[in-house]
């Protein structure tokens, strides 16, 4: 029995280095097969970089503009806030929706220049400018419209905007079509001397005409945008008189035209209104003149509206509307809106109260007076 179990115990002891042996071979082949599963552990890096990717583009898309510029080619190009073209470049502007309107210099409307060109198609809306120039330069936008019925209002929310210099050196200002300017001065508002140039680059500097004197810009009180011009941020009669502004961009300095700075000083609200008749008493076939009268800011309009005892009969009348500057001789400048309503032939059934109703962007003000036949 003992020796049984020795004989046991020395085959054990023979067997062990073998099984040893065994583990330590088996663990070099598992070697090459953990490198084979390292590339699977890579490929997963990628998907959580892609998720990351996915974000700021999802982020982004609510802001993003819908405006863009055609490029050669068929490609597209996203708009910043300013861009600069070489005068004489022909543009492609596109706008995302099926209902655009489109807003760019008005004077392209009021000459109803022929190199514009608007059109809206299925997925976008198109403006295209051709043989641009230096008067070009300014703002172009657009947006799309939300409509009901026959009523619309703007999609705040899906818009593009860029304003586009057409950079020309012989053209540092942007073109206008006067040599003078009145630019109003109001305490209350501030005021802009709309010397805009063609090339971003450009030092411009004020220059007061009489004393001849460059007018320094404190970047505070007064300002210079590229876009705009120069802004009177808090404007005084100080700053009144005769200005124009200077630009250099390698090359000979350019003047622009010059601008009168008249100084107002109007309180605001509706119009202050006053009405006269003229005769008050009328014989039949008498002429008589109903004239309704304004004083207010020089850069509000005002607009006139009549009732008269005539009117359901459709008698017939002659209503003038004009304005006109007066200076107070304090440097103070106001306007003075007039509508007058002028009755030839006057009859029996033109007796009664004639009505002038002024109105302003502040509110509408009502007058009256009386005709009496004699």
């Amino acid at each position: 029995m003992r020796l049984w179990v020795l004989l046991s115990l020395l085959l054990l002891q023979e067997t062990l280095p073998h099984v040893s042996g065994q583990s330590a071979k088996s663990k070099h082949p598992k070697e090459p097969g953990e490198n084979k599963i390292k590339p699977i552990n890579k490929k997963v890096k990628p998907k959580g970089l892609k998720m990351k990717e996915r974000e700021p583009v999802d982020s982004s898309s609510k802001s993003q503009s819908i405006l863009m510029q055609v490029m050669d080619k068929g490609r597209f190009q996203k708009l910043t806030a300013t861009l600069s073209l070489s005068a004489g470049q022909s543009i492609e502007l596109r706008c995302k929706g099926s209902n655009v309107t489109w807003s760019y210099p008005s004077y392209l409307d009021t000459f109803k220049d022929s190199r514009l060109s608007i059109k809206q198609l299925d997925r976008y809306g198109q403006l295209i400018l051709t043989n641009s120039t230096a008067a070009d330069t300014g703002e172009y936008s657009c947006w799309l419209q939300l409509c009901n019925g026959n009523k619309c209002r703007k999609d705040e929310t899906k818009t593009g905007s860029t304003y586009i210099f057409f950079t020309d050196k012989e053209e540092l200002f942007v073109p206008t079509p006067s040599y003078f300017e009145i630019v109003y001065l109001n305490p209350d508002k501030p005021a802009v001397i709309p010397c805009r140039v063609t090339t971003p680059s450009a030092k411009v500097t004020l220059h007061r005409e009489f004393p001849a004197e460059e007018i320094e810009t404190d970047e505070t009180n007064i300002i210079y945008d590229a876009k705009k011009g120069f802004v009177y941020q808090h404007p005084t009669s100080d700053h009144k008189g005769i200005v124009y502004c200077k630009a250099e961009s390698q090359g000979a300095p350019q003047i622009s035209i010059k601008y009168h700075l008249l100084y107002v000083e109007v309180p605001k609200g509706p119009p202050s209104a006053t009405i006269v008749a003229s005769p008050s008493r009328a014989k039949v076939s008498d002429g008589i003149h109903v004239a309704c009268t304004v004083l207010g800011e020089p850069d509000v309009d005002v607009s006139f509206s009549w009732l008269y005892p005539g009117q359901e009969l459709e008698r017939p009348v002659i209503v003038q509307s004009f304005w006109r500057l007066i200076n107070r001789g304090t440097g103070h400048t106001t306007r003075i809106s007039k509508s007058v309503l002028i009755i030839e032939d006057f009859e029996g059934r033109d007796a009664g109260n004639y009505i002038c109703i002024a109105q302003n962007l502040q509110g509408a003000t009502t007058v009256a007076t009386r005709v009496e036949l004699n």
